[in-house]
């Protein structure tokens, strides 16, 4: 989930573990006695202390106020998400049973079904939800096929692999009959399918085709240009995640640059992250946040991705097993003949 760090012993691990999860479930700091209590260590609860003091020492913990409670740092976070290991029971039994029934219902278009699972994301999470749509330019084409909508205009509808469609109206030179109308689809279909939606923009394809199917896709060459869509949920929610209204202010203005945040998270991915917390995102409005994403697979292929986006003391376990079974039935569902 991101590079490890130094090997801490099993004692401080199990304090650091206590703090973070007491953090997360209290949003109080953390002191002694409570992780004496939680963390079943054997140990009193001078031990408990000077252990949480050489952590906070080691960059691990940090201390609010004068008071004797801790709270994780960056470091202190990190730590827990790497060594974590299996998150999958985090997810509670109702929950997974309502993807499962979301992703077995659900019949929309594409950008409907990402827009809905963006809220169902948000709403097993309780923090923004992020879903990117499938790249357009790598999209595989399945077919196109033309309606004829009056004598001057036809539709072109692009189906791609992917369960997208793109739409287009297109004027014409002259009135087209069905039999033009169908021959141009086949000829569309045959060139175009199996191709990535950059080759609507390859002009050396149109040598053969009939006028009518030459001026669709010219008309089309733009399509794969589109920017990746982002589908946002429970931006709401966001109000009630962080104490700062500065802060909230701050995120918010994040989540409505679409380029931004499609950027960022192509980037966490890239780094071989599934977790980014605070500094590590690289965007400064996002320091007190923690991003989790993954991809989502069409085919065995990476098409697109999903995540949430949360104060850094959310409830990791969960967060990750959520965004785990969201991307693994959309893309099972996409994946669907």
């Amino acid at each position: 989930m991101g590079t490890k760090g130094e090997t801490l012993s099993a004692r401080k691990a199990a304090v650091l573990r206590a703090v973070v999860e007491g953090y997360i479930s209290t949003t109080q700091p953390v002191g002694s006695s409570h992780v004496s209590e939680i963390a079943d260590l054997g140990v009193s609860t001078a031990t408990v202390r000077n252990e949480m003091l050489a952590l906070e020492q080691a960059g691990y913990l940090s201390q609010p106020h004068t008071s004797a409670g801790r709270i994780p740092t960056e470091k202190g976070y990190r730590h827990f998400v790497d060594t974590l290991t299996d998150v999958s029971g985090t997810l509670g039994r109702t929950e997974r049973q309502q993807v499962r029934a979301f992703f077995d219902t659900t019949h929309s278009e594409l950008e409907q079904m990402l827009a809905d699972t963006s809220a169902l994301l948000a709403d097993l999470t309780a923090y923004a939800a992020l879903v990117v749509a499938p790249q357009h330019s790598t999209a595989t084409i399945r077919s196109v096929s033309l309606v004829d909508l009056s004598e001057r205009l036809v539709m072109a509808l692009v189906v791609y692999e992917n369960g997208s469609v793109d739409k287009r109206t297109i004027e014409v030179d002259r009135p087209a009959d069905s039999v033009e109308m169908a021959r141009a689809s086949t000829q569309l279909t045959d060139l175009l399918a199996g191709s990535p939606a950059s080759a609507l923009r390859d002009r050396e394809l149109a040598h053969a085709l009939t006028p009518l199917a030459t001026r669709v896709l010219d008309s089309l060459a733009d399509l794969s240009d589109a920017e990746e869509q982002l589908y946002v949920g429970g931006a709401a929610s966001v109000a009630g995640l962080f104490d700062a209204t500065e802060t909230v202010r701050s995120v918010l203005g994040i989540l409505e640059k679409q380029l931004v945040v499609v950027s960022l998270v192509r980037d966490i991915l890239d780094r071989g992250l599934t977790v980014a917390i605070g500094s590590e995102t690289g965007v400064a409005p996002l320091a007190e946040c923690s991003l989790i994403v993954a991809p989502y697979e069409v085919a065995g292929q990476p098409v697109g991705s999903i995540g949430v986006l949360g104060p850094t003391r959310m409830n990791y376990p969960q967060a990750l097993a959520a965004v785990a079974v969201v991307s693994q039935n959309l893309g099972h569902r996409l994946s669907a003949p």
